[in-house]
């Protein structure tokens, strides 16, 4: 048993929490297309016989316990289809040209793809100072400093996403630091860029953080509630 089965700490992903006693817990996984099916056999296995309905742009089950989900297509597409898991599965595809854009002051990672193949990408980290506990004109320049390297950080992020990103036709899924995607999402050259979900929370970026942002991005997203 898993600690987020135990405690009912969120999961990212892939886990079906099982119930915890006198507990109502909330939770968001990420489940890749091919592990659709045995989640929801393992949700009906921990709670008891559910139903499925489509409502709301999701696939929507009610266990015999209480405990419910509600799983979502990537890129903010609704689904529409029957209320069976493998039919859900079936449409969890990514699209034929999007992009993913990762930026934190330590770094970016950009990839374009078509479906789940890379086009084209590119990592890259920079160096930003942290903070200093100097006070007085030392603590000023030391903030100019950083926020100079910050900026020079934020522009070369920028100038590779213009080249591999800016005549993109579908989405762009982003995630790292918000502040510094807003940042590079600003430059003039990417303002057509399409962001949607899911944000991907993540590390600063290297190659194979960059590899599990690809994976994340395409998987559906289950928002599960395991009621005591």
């Amino acid at each position: 048993m898993s600690r987020e089965q135990r405690t009912g700490v969120p999961a990212s992903r892939d886990t079906c929490p099982l119930r915890v006693p006198g507990s109502v817990t909330g939770v968001d996984v990420l489940v890749p297309r091919p592990r659709i099916e045995r989640w929801v056999r393992n949700f009906e296995a921990s709670h008891g016989d559910t139903s499925l309905v489509v409502a709301e742009g999701a696939l929507r089950g009610a266990a015999a316990d209480g405990s419910t989900f509600a799983a979502r297509l990537p890129f903010d597409s609704a689904y529409d289809g029957p209320a069976d898991a493998a039919r859900f599965a079936e449409t969890v595809l990514p699209p034929a040209d999007w992009g993913v854009l990762l930026v934190r002051k330590g770094g970016f990672a950009i990839a374009r793809l078509a479906g789940d193949t890379v086009r084209d990408s590119k990592t890259g980290q920079r160096h930003v100072q942290g903070r200093t506990k100097a006070g007085g004109q030392s603590q000023q320049r030391f903030a100019r400093r950083r926020d100079n390297q910050a900026r020079q950080a934020f522009e070369a992020a920028a100038d590779h996403a213009a080249r591999i990103l800016a005549d993109l036709d579908g989405p762009v899924v982003t995630g790292g630091d918000r502040t510094a995607v807003d940042e590079v999402l600003a430059d003039p050259r990417l303002t057509r860029l399409t962001p949607v979900g899911p944000w991907l929370a993540v590390p600063d970026p290297r190659r194979s953080v960059l590899e599990q942002a690809v994976t994340d991005a395409c998987s559906a997203r289950i928002d599960v509630h395991n009621a005591g």
